[in-house]
């Protein structure tokens, strides 16, 4: 009788585990957060109060939702769509910031409902 006790609980841990393998039916599409690219100036660079920055959005991106912000300041931007379907978006950094490191930190919205960041640290002369 033991011996028959043993072979159902092999057979229904096997049947078991084979129903959580393929997960649950609710699950959801996975998140395309936008993408930013080609920064510029680059990461660390030494750039004067005043000159411009630009960068590149991913095709997914709504550009209505880009955000900049530079050392916590909000950044006016212009967004160009670029034939690759990507985003170009640039604007000047503040004539206030001077002699000071300054994050350019990033915030938009993708086409699937999922959000993104992203940035780079320049010092400003």
């Amino acid at each position: 009788m033991k011996k028959n006790n043993f072979c159902w609980v092999f057979v229904l841990i096997m049947v078991s585990s084979n129903c959580w393998a393929y997960g649950s039916s609710s699950s959801s599409k996975a998140c395309a957060k936008p993408k930013f690219t080609d920064f510029s100036p680059a990461e660390n660079a030494e750039v004067v109060s005043g000159s411009n920055f630009s960068f590149n959005a991913s095709e997914n991106t709504h550009p209505n939702s880009i955000k900049v912000l530079v050392k916590g300041l909000p950044i006016d931007i212009n967004v160009k769509v670029k034939s690759a379907g990507n985003y170009e978006v640039s604007g000047v950094f503040p004539e206030s910031l001077k002699e000071t490191y300054a994050r350019i930190s990033i915030e938009a919205d993708a086409e699937s409902n999922c959000n993104g960041s992203g940035g780079w640290l320049v010092k400003i002369k």
